[in-house]
């Protein structure tokens, strides 16, 4: 993963912020509001990763190009989130938060095990840094978070963060990477298309 690790941070960094930029548009925000929504969803779930595992001084400190990625992304979608429909918008926000989704967990299970963390940790580790950006991004919205809803969101992050890790050890680079990813974003597209979800509890008769 040394190879692949830095090109999936990028890319999950720009996608996620461009699922907080979409939001900003349904919110009908400012250039700033775009820019802080997409920073804190692109960074957001790596930062509190990097965190728990004591990765500090924060690398994009020193180093803002995630930060600058971020920017870029919320001001392109700024001047062009109004050719879509709201419709379109919507779509474009739960396939970029899908596709995110899936990379952040196998890049923030590979960080957990390059920081020494056993596997366990790791998975855990993948999975907030799939899911908290988004959580950022959803109550700075005014908007109930994805992860507290039905629909299958932190499960298929923790599928694709287990196949990475089980498969780590037993095939070659990129190869684990591609699994893990492939199976969180295709869990994930069920959700979507077919609306697959979790139980929801529900009142009992003898309450």
């Amino acid at each position: 993963m040394t190879g692949v690790q830095p090109a999936i941070e990028l890319i999950g960094v720009g996608v996620f912020a461009l699922t907080g930029a979409m939001v900003a548009a349904r919110k009908s925000m400012d250039p700033f509001g775009f820019i802080m929504l997409g920073t804190v969803t692109g960074i957001g779930g790596g930062t509190l990763r990097d965190l728990l595992i004591g990765a500090t001084p924060l690398a994009w400190i020193f180093d803002p190009t995630v930060v600058i990625i971020c920017a870029v992304v919320s001001i392109v979608a700024f001047f062009t989130a109004h050719q879509f429909e709201k419709e379109s918008r919507a779509r474009i926000l739960l396939w970029a938060d899908a596709v995110g989704l899936a990379l952040f967990a196998v890049s923030g299970t590979a960080r957990g095990f390059a920081a020494g963390a056993p596997a366990i940790s790791a998975i855990l580790l993948g999975v907030v840094t799939a899911t908290f950006g988004g959580i950022i991004r959803d109550v700075m919205a005014g908007d109930v978070p994805l992860v507290l809803k039905r629909d299958i969101y932190v499960t298929a992050a923790l599928a694709g963060a287990i196949v990475f890790a089980l498969t780590s050890s037993v095939v070659p680079s990129p190869l684990p990477a591609l699994f893990g990813f492939a199976v969180a974003f295709v869990a994930r597209a069920l959700a979507i298309t077919h609306g697959l979800s979790l139980p929801q509890y529900g009142s009992r008769r003898d309450e």
